[in-house]
């Protein structure tokens, strides 16, 4: 009986199209952290065609045939999970560091949004979904959106020996217009990271232990 149900919602659900068996093993939580996860994905997305674009330097210092589409592939893939070869297998914050050393070589871009992507993806168990047994640390997104502060003071301060910013992203136009487009992307995943925090910290009654850091810090907290 209760399998001709399910067979007769499953029939009429196909009008809907939208009904998924899976979404029965979700909490309300669970529901609301895989919306958080797709919206910093599209965040992250856009953040990276925006820096390419202010920075086509980077991008001509990848391999011969590489693209911005072909990097946003790379980017958010499981690739993350490992770390790319191009990068020495590292990943995380590590890999922000190395977009930001005076010695990288290669693409800083790439190495900054696969260390912030893969981040991120740490803080949710390297997951793009949650249902009801799966947890989450509320301690890693307060965390990760700390780095998050400090990944776009970086952005903005963190210069070369002569003196050039690593990598373009916030400035003013010739007519003295400023552009701000990359702080309210970063204000954005901040403002998702903390949030999500919160709501673990409230629903699983743990405590955020909270850290005094300055966002020009040079060091990253663990995830």
């Amino acid at each position: 009986m209760i399998c001709s149900l399910l067979l007769q919602g499953g029939c009429a659900s196909n009008s809907a199209s939208h009904f998924k068996l899976s979404n029965l093993a979700k909490s309300d939580i669970d529901s609301v952290t895989d919306m958080h996860i797709k919206e910093i994905h599209r965040l992250c997305r856009e953040l990276t065609i925006k820096l390419y674009k202010r920075n086509p330097r980077e991008l001509a210092k990848a391999p011969p045939g590489t693209t911005v589409k072909k990097r946003l592939g790379q980017i958010f893939s499981n690739q993350r999970i490992q770390g790319f070869p191009e990068l020495g297998g590292i990943k995380g914050t590590s890999a922000i560091t190395l977009s930001f050393s005076e010695e990288y070589r290669g693409d800083r871009v790439f190495a900054l949004m696969a260390g912030l992507s893969s981040m991120l993806f740490a803080a949710y168990n390297y997951q793009d979904e949650f249902f009801m047994l799966d947890e989450i640390d509320q301690q890693k997104l307060y965390n990760s959106a700390r780095n998050l502060e400090t990944v776009a003071w970086q952005l903005n301060n963190r210069r070369n020996s002569a003196g050039e910013r690593y990598i373009l992203s916030n400035g003013v136009s010739e007519n003295g217009i400023r552009n701000l487009s990359y702080e309210r992307l970063f204000g954005k995943l901040i403002s998702l990271q903390d949030m999500m925090a919160l709501l673990i910290a409230d629903t699983t009654n743990r405590n955020i232990t909270r850290v005094v850091q300055s966002a020009a810090s040079m060091t990253f907290l663990p995830i």
